[in-house]
């Protein structure tokens, strides 16, 4: 076959997080295995399957919950961006072009990648 390309999108989380995220960590694990199994499935299909770890991304969800289950009022994105290494969160378009090139042929044969597109290093002090 022609074969073709899979992103998944995952979160951080799949590593570590947040003791009330214990739930959502684990579901986040679970598609990360699911990548590496579908991308060994599929290999000599020529699918690549690949995921990307997202970091803490300024979406309208994000900002639903920090106002609404979080009480967090009109400040809490400029006290976001300011506490990021970067100074600012990620946005929707960064992990847009991530999975762009992970699609494209420009990713060559990489298959069963999961890329943590983060802002800090797992395991480091912040």
């Amino acid at each position: 076959g022609q074969g073709g390309a899979i992103v998944n999108i995952l979160s951080i989380n799949a590593h570590c997080g947040s003791p009330e995220l214990a739930v959502y960590s684990a579901s986040k694990g679970a598609l990360a295995t699911l990548t590496k199994n579908a991308a060994n499935a599929h290999r000599f299909d020529r699918i690549r399957v690949n995921g990307i770890n997202v970091g803490w991304t300024d979406t309208p969800a994000e900002r639903a919950m920090q106002a609404d289950t979080l009480g967090n009022g009109p400040g809490w994105l400029d006290a976001a961006n300011a506490s990021q290494p970067f100074g600012r969160l990620f946005s929707t378009s960064d992990i847009a072009n991530l999975a762009v090139f992970l699609l494209s042929d420009a990713a060559g044969p990489m298959t069963g990648t999961l890329v943590d597109q983060e802002q800090w290093v797992i395991g480091a002090n912040r």
